[in-house]
């Protein structure tokens, strides 16, 4: 009707698709510019680059209007709410339940803060940029961990289009249902040993204080092979940017009885929310 929610909405909508257009033009204008996207040059080439700088013949007849390309950005944009803010709850509960993790975090946390007068805030809160959160190893380590013990998307499932063996031998027969259980996967001893009920980020850094590599067949949060999750390195900025942000500047607390489940649903979430107490934290 126009009028109330549905007319907020509909302004809502307009503005992100003004943002969405600019972003869209001033990017064609750019390559338009620019030499450097010749064949073979494809390094560090983002999503929308790759789409405006690809052949039509090359997307199976799918054209490049504003139009696909606005429904493209938007679909990016908005396919990791759900799981980024149920993978960020189940964090904010386990770092309540791990004290000693999050001592770890906001040691590392103070070693990156800058100088004073650098850093930025917004209402006299700290808040970490992009450059400064990819340092972070053990935040790494510990939202990978809270991806093992609550992957947001906590099945998958699969249908052989034919008739194939799996490695244990079985035989699977076509439009077979094949459902995968990554929520048990992350808890079972014969693959992350017998702590795998523990929350132990130091399980992801390796003795010289990197990133420990896990092959992504074992560790399935964002899936794997040809159809691993496009916006994996989005969705760790993303938590790891929330995260440093609230840790140096707030302290959640569970409330004292809040009884924390998970809810039975197509994503992980917590079937009554997780109730906490905040208060204020300078680093």
């Amino acid at each position: 009707m126009g009028v109330g929610i549905e007319k907020k909405l509909t302004e809502a909508w307009g503005t992100l698709d003004d943002f969405i257009g600019q972003c869209v033009c001033e990017k064609r204008q750019q390559l338009r510019r620019s030499e450097k996207l010749k064949e073979g040059d494809n390094e560090a080439m983002d999503l929308l680059t790759s789409y405006l700088s690809t052949e039509e013949e090359e997307m199976n007849g799918l054209n490049k209007s504003d139009k696909f390309l606005r429904d493209t950005m938007v679909n990016y944009l908005f396919a990791g709410r759900d799981t980024v803010s149920s993978a960020l709850t189940w964090f904010f509960w386990l770092l309540s339940k791990n004290p000693s993790a999050e001592t770890k975090l906001i040691e590392e946390l103070r070693a990156i803060l800058p100088k004073k007068n650098q850093t930025t805030q917004v209402d006299r809160a700290v808040v970490f940029d992009i450059k400064q959160v990819d340092r972070l190893v053990y935040l790494h380590g510990a939202l990978c961990e809270c991806l093992r013990l609550f992957p947001p998307v906590p099945f998958e499932q699969k249908a052989p289009i034919e008739q194939d063996i799996l490695p244990s031998a079985h035989t699977v027969h076509p439009k077979s249902r094949i459902l995968i259980s990554l929520y048990a996967m992350g808890r079972m001893e014969e693959i992350w040993g017998k702590d795998c009920l523990q929350f132990k980020p130091e399980r992801w850094i390796s003795r010289d204080g990197r990133i420990k590599y896990q092959p992504p067949y074992k560790f399935v949060a964002f899936n794997a092979g040809p159809r691993i999750c496009l916006g994996k390195e989005v969705a760790f900025t993303q938590m790891k940017m929330v995260v440093a942000t609230l840790i140096c500047n707030y302290r959640f607390e569970p409330l004292e009885g809040h009884h924390v489940v998970p809810k039975n649903s197509i994503i992980l979430h917590m079937e009554h929310g997780l109730l906490v107490k905040i208060k204020r934290r300078l680093i």
